[in-house]
């Protein structure tokens, strides 16, 4: 089916094509009568017009497109609320968001930046499927460039970026259980130095701690392999078979969590009322999937879509200061049933 041109609006009408092209581009007025205007637009909706943008772009140098990088985003959950947050905020200013993944495929950064810039983009965002440090591909230097959930390497590039407060969702998990009663509280992190956030959370861990007056104990923090259950379920076993086993459990990753659930019921402890147990990321499928619900912090995923598509119109539109802009957006607690006083026997074992 071909697409309706201005031609074929004018044809029906009986008007010149500039006098279409008046009204639908919002000219009109005064140079065409009111009558004629409404008939114009009336058979442009009933023919189902739609303006060719790529041709409008080409003339007016704005192609109100916005180009999205994305590094196994599209695959990853939970992540996938960043594109939705972007596409919907992009939509609301009459941008169109393209979508390229590469898989995880780092060489093909360069061909799909490619890609983009040939269908005539304004801005890149680059998104990353956890937060970390990129690489920076290369682009046109006035285009305006964000990184989602993510930090340039190279801290002198010129480009905004947002990412989630790690440290802030960790001190609030932690509070959470001190709140609660809990003294001996594990953290079990990763040991991936590719996870930024694994220093920041501990930090957030271990500041909870000292606000509360309590020394983080070395015995209580260890690192999992990755943030997959299986990984946790290791560190698990090495905590909780104990005879001074901590009484509540913070955890790096909603899956890590996971695997604390299936060691616990292992040995025979009922969450919450002999472990509590608080997660990170708010993982559908995981964390409002366990019996009991697991509390955890919600990654902003969303909120940070939303924030990078805004941020790159906002340069787009000269509304945006000069000089990188970075932000960091809240990760609140999500409390479900996984958390309750520790019990008298504290962390004895069951009997």
């Amino acid at each position: 089916m071909s697409m309706v041109t201005l031609k074929d609006i004018a044809a029906h009408v009986g008007v010149s094509i500039s006098a279409v092209s008046l009204v639908l581009n919002d000219r009109g007025e005064g140079r065409v009568r009111p009558d004629v205007a409404v008939r114009i637009r009336t058979v442009a909706d009933e023919l189902g017009y739609a303006p060719n943008l790529l041709a409008r772009g080409l003339k007016t140098n704005q192609s109100h497109i916005i180009g999205l990088l994305s590094d196994q985003v599209a695959s990853v959950p939970f992540a996938g609320q960043m594109l939705g947050g972007a596409q919907v905020s992009a939509a609301e200013e009459d941008f169109l968001l393209i979508v390229v993944d590469t898989a995880g495929n780092r060489d093909l950064d360069g061909t799909a930046v490619k890609t983009l810039l040939q269908r005539n983009i304004e801005a890149l965002i680059v998104a990353t499927d956890f937060h970390r440090e990129v690489d920076l591909p290369m682009t046109p230097r006035a285009m305006p460039v964000v990184v989602l959930d993510g930090l340039p390497r190279d801290r002198s590039a010129v480009a905004d970026w947002v990412i989630p407060d790690e440290t802030g969702g960790a001190y609030a998990a932690t509070i959470h259980l001190i709140l609660a009663g809990h003294r001996r509280i594990a953290f079990c992190n990763v040991e991936d130095e590719r996870f930024v956030a694994r220093t920041l959370r501990r930090a957030g861990y271990e500041a909870a701690l000292s606000a509360a007056g309590l020394t983080p104990d070395p015995a209580l923090i260890v690192d999992a392999s990755d943030p997959s259950t299986a990984a946790g379920r290791v560190q698990a076993r090495r905590l909780l078979s104990t005879h001074d086993r901590p009484t509540a459990v913070f955890c790096f990753s909603d899956q890590i969590a996971f695997g604390f659930y299936q060691v616990a019921q292992e040995l025979g402890l009922r969450i919450p009322d002999d472990l509590s147990i608080i997660g990170f990321d708010d993982q559908p499928f995981i964390a409002d999937s366990l019996l009991p619900g697991l509390t955890t912090v919600r990654l902003p995923h969303r909120d940070m879509g939303t924030w990078a598509a805004r941020q790159a119109i906002a340069r787009l539109r000269g509304d945006a200061p000069s000089g990188p802009v970075s932000t960091q957006m809240p990760c609140p607690l999500v409390e479900r049933a996984s958390v309750a006083p520790p019990s008298p026997e504290g962390g004895a074992p069951r009997t």
